[in-house]
């Protein structure tokens, strides 16, 4: 019973290690197998180009996801856990990216690479969006401080009404 969550973990991350790399495989020689045969026409730099990315990301998957055993066959370290959020969530969509965009080019042909370019341009956007929404946030603080405004634009509605009224909030006793 000890260790039975390692245990289940380095078996889902050997199950998909495994349907990963099949995957992989089966897409990569499907490509090659066209570009070599009946598309002579596809060209192999991008595919060389837009590959290596996705294939580099999944030997680093394979490198800290693979569960590890000692001699006697006991769990040494499961691996780290391959359905995690963030950073490793984004590597997989990379890879899966990248097959969904090599099949499309054994379909459409070589001008269906520009496809790639999706991510980088969503990621471009994201991080474009991203600075102009704390570039806002932080705008009226340096006009605030750099220009030397009148307090009465520097002030809120609230805070205006408030002077209106005398200055101070009123405090009611019960």
């Amino acid at each position: 019973m000890a260790q039975k969550s390692a245990k289940s973990l380095a078996v889902r991350n050997s199950a998909r290690l495994k349907q990963t790399h099949l995957i992989t495989l089966i897409v990569h020689l499907v490509f090659l197998l066209l570009a070599f045969t009946l598309r002579r026409s596809l060209k192999l730099t991008p595919y060389l180009a837009l590959s290596a990315p996705a294939l580099a990301l999944e030997y680093w998957l394979e490198s800290i996801a693979r569960p590890r055993y000692d001699a006697q066959g006991n769990l040494r370290k499961a691996g780290e856990d391959l359905d995690a959020p963030g950073l490793t969530e984004f590597f997989w969509d990379m890879i899966y990216w990248t097959w969904i965009n090599l099949v499309v080019v054994m379909i459409m042909g070589n001008r269906a690479w520009w496809a790639y370019l999706v991510v980088p341009a969503y990621a471009g956007y994201a991080a474009f969006t991203t600075a102009r929404g704390v570039k806002g946030m932080f705008g009226g603080m340096a006009g605030a401080a750099g220009e030397g405004d009148t307090s009465a634009q520097a002030q809120s509605k609230r805070q205006q009404k408030m002077e209106a009224r005398g200055g101070q909030q009123k405090v009611r006793y019960r």
